[in-house]
């Protein structure tokens, strides 16, 4: 998957007006155009670091990679000194997924440039993903730092909007963080025509569209299934629009078939897809990516809608005026923190996520022999990323290993591996104790959800999707919530599915729940048969409660604004069951 990180174009000594124009057409998302342009330049200074760079950057955009870093090497051959070319350069490895490359030559043009606001904003995550916790709590002291001495520092407000949410950042941060980000995406299109609206139509139905780049196998896809074929057409119709890949899966074609008009806007322009979607005379347009990989924020950045909705995809606040409501619930966003939101929240009657009654679980027998597991011993899992791992917290998990011989903690691989054992082994865990998986289909890795015995959720970032899977699957989920929407969407599902008890208030009872279930295997079979109980009886898996819902939520906007007035606060009544 592309991510998008902090780019740079540099100017070429020569012809500055054909870059430039190639840099706006790049801008534009019409990367075919940006690609003739740029070699161009380059076949007129074949020598140029800048040019090199500069194609292999838009060559990158359109996934062909390794050409793209053949010219990126190629840059800083001919100028080891370009911070430009070489933050690319870290930029690919990174997406590339060689992050020890990419952090290395982040490092270096820190190295040349101390105070490289786009090295310092992307080296952050790969930080976190590898888990080199000592690097990256560096990194947050000195950003944090040089904001808190000036609040308008530009430093410090370059750091990627979703980053900013796996770290200790201040709320007060975060909320700039987004707003900094806003402003430079709507510079971005501010030479772009607005799309022209026609006067709205006499019908009987709202028409709702869903942008993303995840119509296709993706947790967002997963989440979503059901909800859109759930979703009332005699009251609505719903559009997809997407700018993801076609991946050929069953959820490809499940999604497509889920709307009343697909429409695959991958090619378009910012501008194209906005013109497209104004002229589909949408009312309620719901963003399904925020901030996160590959997103298209300037679409909406160019209001080809009346209503504008953060829906989803991204757990923290766009920053954005064109964005006019998230959808949340009060446990994730209490009502004394949307102070730091710059939407208007619509706050659900249980869980704000969406889940998917329908998700099949696949039926192949498992054994823990062939996932590399013990046949007897409690199996502890986390199937988060690495980058929410933090210290304090797999220190905690060393200790429940400790206190339950036999034990073991089933984590997904990553970059992170070498240094989680490596914290193992400082903790007194043999290492062959911590085991780590790969990816699976999404049935088959539900399946595999049977040889654990206990979900330990991570603490400043939740499982999300990782929750729900597991909870779907039988397995308890022990949560110590976060301080901020992210960390605590497990606490959310969890009380929505009605287990409020696996919800703990600090890293040390979370610790002795997690061993004193591993002791008592009667308390835990309650625990599992509660959970089996409630899985279709509470509104977690209510996916037709949660479409009736989320619909009232569409509803309340779109009167709001049909009636002139502006966006505001409000919550969706619950609906009896």
């Amino acid at each position: 998957m592309l991510k998008r990180l902090i780019a740079s174009f540099a100017k070429p000594r020569r012809e500055p007006g054909l870059a430039e124009q190639a840099a706006r057409l790049w801008q534009k998302r019409d990367l075919v155009g940006a690609e003739r342009l740029f070699r161009e330049l380059l076949a007129s200074a074949p020598r140029s670091a800048e040019n090199h760079s500069n194609l292999g950057l838009v060559v990158w955009e359109q996934h062909r990679f390794q050409e793209a870093l053949g010219h990126l090497s190629r840059a800083i051959e001919l100028d080891p000194a370009n911070t430009t070319a070489r933050l690319n350069l870290a930029n690919a490895y990174v997406i590339g997924n060689q992050l020890a490359q990419g952090i290395a030559h982040y490092r270096e043009v820190l190295r040349l440039d101390p105070e490289n606001a786009k090295a310092h904003a992307n080296l952050l995550k790969p930080l976190l993903d590898a888990c080199e916790w000592d690097g990256a709590a560096a990194e947050v002291d000195y950003l944090a730092g040089r904001w808190r001495a000036d609040p308008r520092d530009a430093l410090a407000l370059r750091v990627a909007p979703f980053t900013s949410l796996l770290v200790p950042f201040p709320p007060e941060l975060r909320s700039a963080i987004a707003a900094s980000h806003a402003r430079r995406i709507q510079e971005r299109v501010a030479g772009l025509e607005r799309p022209r609206r026609a006067a709205r139509g006499a019908r009987g139905r709202l028409r709702i569209g869903y942008v993303s780049g995840d119509f296709h196998d993706h947790a967002t896809g997963h989440l979503t299934a059901g909800l859109l074929e759930a979703h009332d057409r005699g009251r609505f119709e719903v559009f997809g629009y997407s700018f993801g890949i076609d991946d050929g899966s069953d959820y490809r074609r499940r999604l497509v078939a889920a709307f009343d008009r697909f429409v695959d806007i991958a090619g378009c322009s910012h501008e194209e897809a906005a013109r497209r979607i104004a002229a589909d005379d949408i009312d309620v347009l719901v963003d399904r990516k925020g901030y996160t990989a590959e997103s298209r924020p300037e679409i909406f950045a160019l209001r080809p809608a009346p209503v504008q909705v953060n829906f989803l995809g991204y757990p923290g606040s766009m920053g954005a005026g064109f964005m006019d409501y998230i959808v949340a619930d009060k446990v994730i966003l209490p009502e004394a923190e949307a102070r730091w939101f710059g939407e208007q929240v619509a706050w659900m009657p249980a869980s704000y996520q969406a889940n998917d009654n329908r998700q099949p679980i696949s039926d192949a027998p498992v054994a823990r022999a062939a996932h590399g597991l013990p046949q007897d011993g409690f199996v502890f899992c986390s199937f988060n990323k690495h980058y929410k791992i933090e210290r304090a917290l797999f220190d905690g998990w060393m200790r429940v290993l400790a206190a339950v011989p036999g034990s073991v903690l089933w984590l997904l691989g990553g970059h992170g591996e070498k240094n989680l054992l490596q914290r193992a082994r400082e903790a007194g865990i043999e290492p062959r104790r911590v085991v780590f998986c790969g990816k699976l289909r999404k049935p088959e890795h539900l399946a595999r959800h049977r040889l654990a015995d206990l979900f330990l959720d991570t603490h400043y970032v939740n499982g999300h999707t990782t929750t729900s899977d597991a909870l779907w699957a039988g397995v308890p989920v022990l949560t110590w919530p976060g301080p901020s929407f992210a960390g605590r969407v497990a606490e959310s599902l969890l009380r929505a599915i009605g287990l409020p008890e696996l919800v703990l208030p600090d890293l040390a009872s979370y610790e002795r729940a997690a061993i004193e279930l591993a002791r008592e295997p009667a308390r835990l079979a309650r625990l599992k048969n509660k959970l089996a109980a409630n899985r279709l009886g509470t509104p977690l898996f209510d996916t037709q409660g949660y479409a009736r819902a989320l619909e009232s939520a569409y509803e309340t906007m779109w009167q709001r604004h049909a009636g002139g007035q502006p966006p505001a606060h409000f919550t969706v009544a619950p609906r009896p069951r």
